[in-house]
């Protein structure tokens, strides 16, 4: 196959290569409902840095140490972000699953220098201009919106009734976009479908109506710009290229959306099924608070990130990491990393925590807090409506999804005394 990306790089070793001897696949995993084992027994075998295959037998390294991964994030003359350095494209298909992820684009996730300075600072300023009370205010009308929607029935299954559905319509809110709708909820289906496909589904089908729904809102926002997320990226004296805002868009929105989604999700999971929580769960923001930042740490939402490549040959954890191999940011593994963790045992006010990755490419700047609005709010809000929401089955019942990038559930069916309207 000719490589796509023209970067005329040799191809590296195939995975039966001593390097990659042992190498666990990281597509279809037993491990996928609790991944924390297959971290253990990666960690045990290899160490800090363990060789995996990607989908169809492509070789990487999963870093799993939190020094580790702190080393790569903070390293970008030795671990870059632009895909086309990657030595494996003569092997991978156009159509390859992890296109989306790995497919080079002019994005700010690609960008590496000054160029990623230029463009991280557009997104950083549109979203500093966002008042938190107002975007608090907004969350908690969704939240109020969606909450009115199944109240009255005594049972709700939140993950797509409300985890999901809150933070989409917040960020297309913010981004200038209607709130509800055919086109938004065709939005939020194909935003996961290319983060975090099912079997059968088309993730790289769904990126591209990603970015032609994004492409009619910079044009819209072009041509009648207003006081929203997209106007302020489009008015910035970077000078954005229509090309440049389409892919940065898709960057903000997809991770406001099922990254929160998940952490709001898996938040009320420990909150309804841990005692530690369960005294102080009915309006107590302390213990909602601490239950999301333990969530950070033991059930992060993103699992892993792909990824960083070498710029050169170089050492690692005691690998040999060639020119152009690709890392796999194990930000779960690094969390739990028994080396920071002796006893075991995670803070809970303690926030060093990589779950928003780490150096120069980590989440943007207010994008956390951001985050953390819309995650606490929703959450919060309804506590106070639901006081006695209960999980509806049994919490060993409850599955995640079977993925080794995300960690969300498949639903989070509860009850709770109806509330007449």
């Amino acid at each position: 196959m000719t490589d796509p990306t023209g970067s005329g790089i040799d191809q590296a070793p195939p995975p039966e290569c001593p390097a990659h001897a042992g190498a666990v696949p990281l597509s279809g995993l037993e491990y996928q409902q609790t991944p924390s084992q297959l971290y253990r027994t990666l960690r045990r075998e290899h160490g800090a840095i363990a060789p995996v295959t990607l989908d169809g037998g492509i070789p990487a390294w999963l870093v799993l140490g939190y020094s580790e991964v702190s080393y790569v994030t903070s390293h970008d003359e030795l671990f870059a972000r632009d895909s086309r350095r990657w030595n494996q494209w003569e092997s991978i298909p156009a159509d390859w699953p992890l296109m989306p992820f790995v497919g080079y684009q002019p994005s700010v996730m690609f960008a590496e220098g000054t160029e990623h300075q230029r463009r991280a600072g557009v997104i950083t300023d549109a979203l500093e201009a966002i008042d938190q009370f107002e975007l608090a205010h907004l969350c908690r009308e969704i939240a109020e919106g969606l909450i009115d929607a199944f109240a009255g029935s005594g049972q709700a299954e939140l993950m797509a009734a409300y985890a999901h559905a809150l933070p989409m319509r917040a960020v297309v809110r913010l981004c200038g976009m209607p709130a509800d709708g055919v086109d938004t909820d065709d939005l939020v289906r194909d935003l996961r479908i290319s983060l975090d496909a099912d079997e059968g589904d088309d993730p790289v089908a769904a990126y591209v109506r990603v970015m032609e729904r994004m492409q009619r809102l910079v044009k819209d926002k072009r041509n009648d710009p207003g006081s929203d997320l997209t106007s302020r990226m489009l008015s910035n004296p970077a000078g954005l290229t229509d090309e440049e805002m389409v892919v940065d868009l898709i960057t903000v929105i997809a991770a406001a959306q099922q990254p929160t989604a998940n952490w709001i999700c898996n938040t009320l999971r420990l909150l309804l099924t841990d005692d530690r929580f369960a005294l102080n769960v009915s309006g107590g923001r302390l213990s909602v608070g601490q239950a999301l930042n333990e969530v950070l740490w033991l059930d992060t939402p993103t699992q892993n990130f792909i990824g960083r490549w070498a710029v050169r040959d170089t050492q690692l954890g005691g690998r040999h990491i060639k020119a152009g191999d690709c890392l796999v940011l194990g930000l779960a593994a690094a969390n739990t990393d028994p080396q920071i963790w002796p006893e075991g045992h995670i803070g809970a006010e303690n926030s060093a925590h990589l779950s928003f990755s780490n150096g120069e490419h980590r989440c943007p700047y207010p994008a956390p807090l951001l985050a953390d609005v819309i995650a606490r709010t929703a959450i919060e809000t309804l506590l106070e409506r639901l006081p006695d929401v209960v999980l509806a089955v049994e919490p060993h019942e409850l599955t995640w999804r079977p993925s080794i990038w995300m960690r969300g559930l498949t639903s989070l069916p509860v009850s709770f005394t109806p509330v007449v309207q």
